[in-house]
């Protein structure tokens, strides 16, 4: 993803000190804020590829151990560098928990599924995100959502069967596993919804860092396979790259308007597509270049819709991890 943090897909971190805390005015700059954002999810996509190849010798949960455990490093840098630990501070355990365990799950059926499928297959399949947040905003939140959005959400499941064709098999298949993924990151973003009402963005990413580092941190008496010095940098380099993610992505937010730059996340799709063909010859099929394109369209209609409404979807999208 973009999603995946992780990426399900990484959580970007706005530097303020505390949930009430008054923040500084925003400097709008669009081009920079842009240039970020990309950026970052180059930054994401190289980790992606990582993954994918070094799980073809490793387990989703070692993998996701160093991925979270050096994410620790840029994550702690940035916060010591906003002047204060007060930005922990946590105000709803229960929250916390959950929204942590929701993105362990997503941040797993990523990773799980970037080794087993194309890598911009995955990658398309993360954009339904927004259509299953609208979704579940309706049950689980209680918002109303007009039948313009109900329209796009439609649209935008249609594109997601194009993408994994589903048959007699559907149940059995590989495609599942992402989609399952962004069902757990959608979960996050409505949970991030609430959070976002007490909780600084720094609190969120470290206590999302921690559970992920200890969930799979105990796993690893049971799957550790011990690395050689080239693949245990490259273990690290995951780690690190994730967490340099989301400090541009943080930047990318802290410079411009969710509505400007939000877009550009499906720019993640180039970047996927040119890994996987210049190091496994992955190519997408036709089916995924039209669902994504069905997918992308309801995402922004979502999107630019949700922003006329002026509903809280700016301060849930800083606060996203899917990878």
């Amino acid at each position: 993803m973009a999603m995946v943090e992780p990426p399900l897909p990484a959580s970007p971190l706005p530097l303020q000190t505390s949930a009430g805390a008054a923040a500084s005015p925003r400097v709008v700059s669009p081009s920079r804020a842009i240039l970020l954002m990309v950026g970052s999810l180059v930054f994401f996509c190289i980790m992606d590829a990582l993954v994918k190849d070094l799980g073809t010798r490793y387990p989703t949960m070692q993998l996701m151990f160093f991925r979270s455990l050096f994410a620790f490093v840029p994550i702690l840098l940035l916060i010591l560098h906003g002047g204060s630990l007060r930005a922990l501070r946590v105000h709803s355990i229960g929250g916390h928990i959950l929204r942590s365990l929701v993105g362990v799950g997503a941040m797993f059926c990523f990773f799980y599924a970037y080794v087993r499928m194309p890598l911009a297959d995955v990658v398309a399949i993360s954009f339904a995100a927004p259509v299953f947040v609208v979704a579940l905003s309706v049950p689980l939140l209680g918002e109303k959502v007009g039948p313009r959005r109900w329209a796009a959400v439609l649209v935008g499941f249609v594109g997601v069967l194009v993408m994994i064709q589903p048959d007699a098999s559907l149940l059995s298949s590989v495609a599942l596993v992402p989609l399952i993924g962004t069902l757990f990151f959608a979960l996050a973003m409505i949970v991030l919804r609430k959070l976002g009402r007490t909780e600084t963005s720094a609190s969120v990413a470290f206590t999302f860092t921690l559970a992920c580092t200890v969930i799979s941190g105990l796993a690893l008496p049971f799957v550790w396979i011990a690395p050689d010095l080239p693949d245990l940098l490259a273990l690290i380099a995951v780690g690190l790259l994730g967490g340099v993610g989301q400090i541009l992505m943080t930047a990318a937010f802290k410079h411009g308007d969710v509505a400007v730059i939000a877009p550009f996340e499906y720019t993640s799709m180039i970047w996927a597509t040119l890994l996987g063909f210049v190091f496994w010859g992955e190519v997408p099929g036709l089916n995924i270049w039209i669902g994504v394109a069905i997918v992308m369209a309801s995402g922004l209609f979502i999107l630019f819709r949700e922003a006329n409404l002026q509903l809280p979807r700016g301060r849930a999208r800083r606060l996203q991890v899917k990878r």
